[in-house]
């Protein structure tokens, strides 16, 4: 089952908003409450953000069976660095290699990169074991308050040799 990686158009926000909320929801179930969540949500996931960062940044989408089940964002490049702010799938989605096609596509269109960094909640296993397997490495771990919340978050790094 191949998946086909675009960027993300303006037509998509609303499906890109679902598959937040949907994989959100199941990633963070008992480590951040719902209410903080839902916060979150609507704040990083408002249309007007959404359509700030198509424009500004690396935004794809991961099309499956004419549905879009995926999603990454990238920051720019800067200094051969840049930082995947978010990559997210449909939770029945997941395991399927389209994760690792997101992460792979993005890094081809990212110029000069040499290194991708991710923040990851610590008791996150999923998204753990998925960079972990992707080659990503602890650069360390820090205390985070989100919205009031206090998370553990761990700061990973990928070194791209050309």
């Amino acid at each position: 089952m191949s998946s086909i990686i675009r960027h993300m158009q303006k037509n998509d926000i609303i499906s890109v908003q679902e598959i937040a909320k949907m994989s959100w929801h199941q990633t963070y179930e008992g480590i951040i409450p719902h209410e903080v969540q839902d916060r979150f949500l609507q704040t990083a996931y408002s249309r007007d953000r959404l359509l700030s960062r198509l424009e500004n940044s690396l935004f794809l989408v991961a099309i499956l069976e004419e549905s879009i089940v995926g999603f990454a964002n990238f920051s720019n490049v800067v200094d051969g660095e840049a930082e995947l702010f978010s990559l997210y799938l449909l939770p029945e989605t997941q395991g399927k290699g389209i994760g690792t096609a997101l992460l792979q596509e993005g890094i081809k269109m990212l110029p000069d990169l040499t290194s991708l960094l991710v923040c990851v909640e610590k008791e996150n296993t999923i998204g753990m074991n998925f960079y972990h397997a992707k080659g990503f490495k602890k650069i360390e771990e820090f205390d985070e308050l989100f919205d009031g919340h206090l998370l553990k978050t761990v700061k990973l790094g990928l070194t791209l040799t050309a």
